[in-house]
C-alpha cells in the first residue's frame, strides 16, 4: 500500500452527508502536521471548507490558513483566465465575464470542457511542485467520475493539437497511482455503503485513477466486549430470571435503571446494524484497497476542533 500522504494529489469524494470536506480538511490538517506544504481545494465552492477551517471567504487565490496549509475553491472565471494565461499565452488583464458566459454555453454542449479547467489546474500545481500534497474536496459520488476522468474524454473528442497536448500530461499525472488516489467516504449506511460500492467499481473500470481508500466514518464504538454482551443481553431479556435481575437493580440504582437498559439496547442495536453494512463494504471493495476506520465524535462542537479530532483519528489508522 502507497503511504495516503506519501501521494501528491488527493481527491476525496462520497455521497452527500457523509462529511467528505471534513475528511478532506483533515487529511490536510494531518498532512502539515507531517510537515508537507498542503493545498486544499473545494470544488464546488459552497463555503463549506471555509466553515470547517473557521475561517473568512476562500477564493481562487491560495489563502495561507496556518504555516504550510493553504485552501483556495474553484470558479470558471478564473481558472479559465488562468489557463489562457498559462497555455495560450494571452495575458488578460481586463474580467473576461463575456468570454466566461460564452465557455459556459460551450461546456454545456461538449462534455468534459469545464472539468478540465478545474481539474487542469490541480494537476498544473503538482506539476510545478508548488505544493507537496494537493488536498482536493472533491465533487460527490455522482458527479466525480466526469470530474476526474475529463482529460480522457477530452482526448477523445480532439485529436490534434495544443488541447490534445494538454491532456497527455494530465493523464500521465492523473494515471500515476504513486502521484494520484481517489478517497472515497462512506458512513455504515445503506445507501453510502451502496454508492461507494459503485463508486469504487465504475472508478476502477473506467478511469485511470487510483482508489487510494476507503473511509468509514463516524463509525459506532463497540459498546460492549463478548462477556459484558452475554450478561447485558441476561439482564435485558425476558423471563422470570431477567425480571428479578432488573427489579434488584432498580432497588440498588433507583427507578431510572431501566431507561438506562432501554438506552443502552437501543446502543447497541444502531452499533449491530452499523457493523453489518461495515462488514458489506469491506466484502464488496477489492482486497488491495485500503479502508480506515474513523469514529463518531459524539461532539456538538464543529469548524476547526472537529478537523483536528478527525485529523488525530486519522493518525492513529495511518500509522
Amino acid at each position: 500500500m502507497i503511504d495516503l500522504l506519501d501521494r501528491q494529489l488527493l481527491f476525496v469524494s462520497g455521497k452527500g452527508g457523509t462529511g467528505k470536506t471534513t475528511i478532506a480538511a483533515a487529511i490536510a490538517d494531518l498532512a502539515v502536521r507531517r510537515g508537507k506544504r498542503t493545498l486544499v481545494c473545494e470544488m464546488d465552492a459552497k463555503g463549506a471548507l471555509a466553515n470547517a477551517f473557521e475561517v473568512g471567504e476562500l477564493t481562487f487565490q491560495p489563502t495561507e490558513l496556518q504555516p504550510g496549509l493553504h485552501a483556495m475553491v474553484m470558479n470558471t472565471e478564473d481558472s479559465l483566465r488562468e489557463y489562457l494565461k498559462l497555455f495560450v499565452r494571452i495575458p488578460l488583464v481586463a474580467r473576461i465575464g463575456p468570454l466566461a458566459r460564452t465557455f459556459d454555453f460551450v461546456a454545456d454542449a461538449a462534455p468534459g470542457v469545464k472539468e478540465i479547467l478545474a481539474v487542469g489546474k490541480l494537476c498544473h500545481e503538482v506539476r510545478q511542485g508548488h505544493y507537496d500534497l494537493v488536498v482536493v474536496d472533491a465533487e460527490a459520488s455522482g458527479h466525480i467520475v466526469a470530474q476526474i476522468d475529463a482529460p480522457r474524454a477530452i482526448r477523445e473528442l480532439v485529436h490534434v493539437g495544443m488541447v490534445r497536448d494538454q491532456t497527455e500530461w494530465m493523464l500521465e499525472i492523473l494515471g500515476d497511482p504513486a502521484r494520484t488516489g481517489l478517497v472515497v467516504v462512506a458512513t455504515p449506511e445503506e445507501m453510502p455503503v451502496t454508492e461507494t460500492v459503485e463508486l469504487v467499481e465504475k472508478v476502477r473500470s473506467t478511469t485511470e485513477v487510483d482508489v487510494a481508500a476507503v473511509i468509514a466514518n463516524r463509525v459506532l464504538p463497540q459498546w460492549f466486549s463478548a462477556a459484558d454482551a452475554s450478561v447485558f443481553e441476561a439482564l435485558a431479556g425476558q423471563g422470570a430470571a431477567a425480571e428479578k435481575a432488573q427489579e434488584l437493580l432498580a432497588q440498588a440504582a433507583g427507578p431510572k435503571v431501566a431507561t438506562v437498559f432501554q438506552a443502552a439496547a437501543l446502543a447497541q442495536a444502531r452499533r449491530d446494524v452499523a457493523a453489518e453494512y461495515l462488514a458489506r463494504l469491506r466484502d464488496e471493495i477489492p482486497a488491495e484497497v485500503p479502508m480506515v476506520l474513523v469514529p463518531e465524535l459524539f461532539t456538538r462542537a464543529g469548524g476547526r476542533r472537529v478537523v483536528s479530532l478527525v485529523a488525530d483519528a486519522l493518525q492513529d489508522e495511518l500509522t
